[in-house]
């Protein structure tokens, strides 16, 4: 399938900035999975991006921006042809070992409740990657999908304590869950591909969970299924706050509102077929 994704995001401030700093993981890589056809960021105003790695491989990008400032924008465009691979994933940059997914942060750091259930769901799987799709599985059914009930720091616990959420917060609870009975797993930030809309107030968020003799293999439960073709992969890191799309700062300025708008759809010439 070949994706076309435009994301913008846009701050506003009330009383102007004097200047800030943004790093942006908003670029994917190639993957056995995607292949990028062309991809570009744009920032408002004068301000130069320049491009690194972070330390878990994902491409970073970037940039100082000098005030006043009273609005600052970042558009992305570009189009990607995806591969179904039942999620399991190759040819990612690979920074480190399995091991260290393992490491719990504020974010993922699971409850004893969700320790129980995590074992308790999948206790009688043979295997580990049975055990992983029956608690994504079982996620998908008990928790809600609600976009007011947490925020972006409401942590795997707290959202499994209410059971609602967005694909950040079930991302977390599942990374909590897949450790909790012996998985290495990550949050993957991206893209999703929708059959009943293009344009979304999000990018998408999913999992990632390391199963012997077989690799890295995604897992969204939020949508309860691995990644296919209609999911592009962006960055991956332990928790949201390594791994977001967008962390930056401010010097000065009032009054910060925020702005996404994001479109994910068919490439024009496949959707023309």
């Amino acid at each position: 399938m070949r994706i076309r994704v435009r994301h913008e995001t846009v701050y506003t401030y009330e009383t102007p900035a004097k200047a800030a700093i943004q790093q942006l993981r908003l670029t994917p890589r190639n993957t056995s999975g995607q292949h990028i056809a062309h991809w570009r960021i744009e920032v408002e105003g004068d301000a130069r991006l320049t491009q690194n790695e972070d330390a878990f491989g994902n491409v970073l990008h970037s940039f100082t921006a000098d005030g006043p400032l009273d609005r600052l924008a970042t558009q992305v465009v570009g189009e990607v042809e995806t591969f179904d691979t039942a999620g399991v994933l190759r040819g990612a940059v690979e920074r480190f070992p399995p091991q260290l997914y393992l490491r719990e942060t504020a974010l993922t750091a699971p409850s004893p409740e969700l320790i129980d259930f995590a074992r308790a769901a999948t206790g009688r799987c043979a295997t580990m990657l049975d055990r992983l799709h029956v608690l994504m599985a079982r996620l998908f059914q008990d928790m809600v999908f609600d976009a007011d009930a947490t925020h972006a720091a409401t942590s795997a616990a707290e959202a499994f304590a209410q059971k609602q959420g967005v694909c950040q917060d079930f991302a977390h609870v599942f990374i909590a869950g897949a450790r909790a009975i012996g998985a290495p797993a990550r949050y993957v930030s991206g893209y999703f591909k929708r059959s009943d809309i293009e344009d979304q107030t999000a990018g998408h968020a999913w999992a990632e969970a390391y199963v012997e003799d077989l690799g890295w293999v995604g897992f969204d439960p939020a949508h309860g299924l691995s990644p296919n073709d209609a999911y592009v992969r962006v960055a991956a890191a332990l928790d949201y706050l390594s791994a977001a799309p967008i962390r930056g700062a401010r010097s000065g300025g009032g009054g910060e509102a925020m702005e996404v708008r994001v479109r994910v759809a068919a490439a024009r010439d496949q959707s023309q077929n």
